[in-house]
């Protein structure tokens, strides 16, 4: 019997103590909510304070001229090696780029002493979104497909390095005219980094050779062909050209020709 009530005693003090340790606890809770409140505050209060510290401090803005004396030494020496292996001159007379989406890859060609195009250099393409076929609008994050030009180097790219291609083109807004369409999108760039939509993302360190090449050969000197893919080595799927436009067909037998002559 004393074993019991020895037993009961000392579980309702257990009991006691919890409730007692528990009281204490709802009170320091209730005491310290405030405070912890004003913490958190605080600390969101400066996390915004240095996101707009960094929103509003200036990026360093660049020439063409210092871009060049940046990169240009380091990837003049790998592009000379790379023109000397091929036996083409450098700086060379005229480029072209020419981006393969299925490939994913760019390739370059220069001529030779004789004028001859000749694969000097490829490049892998990191980020490319969309799939086979031609940009047809903006936001369709489609790579555009068809012959342009480099119409600007971009020393202040938030890529990096970048250059603008020159679509639409005329062909690509002739042909929005007959379709009626409307909101055909632009600036598309060859650029660093490894992500893009709608462009073609190199990489950073492919960039600064493809970037100081671009200002060595002078950019009026630079074709670029995107193709869907290398048609001097395979055909383009035939479900793919199903479900195109009937006017791509003659766009793919263009750059195929071009394809060709190289």
């Amino acid at each position: 019997m004393k074993k019991m009530v020895v037993w009961t005693l000392a579980v309702v003090g257990c009991w006691c103590c919890l409730w007692e340790a528990a009281s204490l606890t709802r009170g320091f809770v209730r005491r310290a909510a405030p405070y912890a409140h004003q913490l958190i505050d605080d600390v969101r209060a400066l996390r915004r304070k240095a996101d707009d510290k960094a929103k509003k401090k200036p990026r360093r803005r660049y020439t063409v001229h210092q871009r060049l004396e940046m990169h240009g030494p380091a990837a003049r020496k790998k592009l000379r090696a790379k023109f000397k292996r091929a036996d083409v001159p450098y700086p060379p007379k005229k480029l072209t780029f020419v981006g393969l989406k299925h490939e994913r890859q760019l390739q370059i060609y220069a001529p030779d002493a004789k004028g001859q195009p000749t694969l000097v250099a490829r490049y892998p393409i990191l980020g490319a979104s969309g799939t086979l076929g031609p940009k047809l609008r903006e936001g369709d994050r489609q790579v555009p497909e068809g012959i342009y030009k480099i119409d600007f180097l971009n020393p202040n790219s938030t890529n990096h390095l970048s250059m603008r291609v020159t679509y639409p083109s005329a062909a690509d807004r002739a042909q929005a005219r007959r379709e009626g369409r409307k909101g055909l999108g632009g600036e598309i760039y060859i650029h660093g980094k490894m992500t893009s939509a709608g462009c073609l993302a190199m990489g950073d360190r492919a960039i600064e050779e493809i970037w100081v090449l671009a200002a060595d050969a002078h950019i009026s000197n630079i074709d670029v062909i995107i193709s869907p893919v290398d048609t001097r080595r395979r055909k383009i799927p035939a479900q793919h050209l199903k479900r195109q436009p009937k006017w791509v067909k003659d766009r793919y037998e263009r750059i195929a020709t071009s394809l060709k002559a190289l």
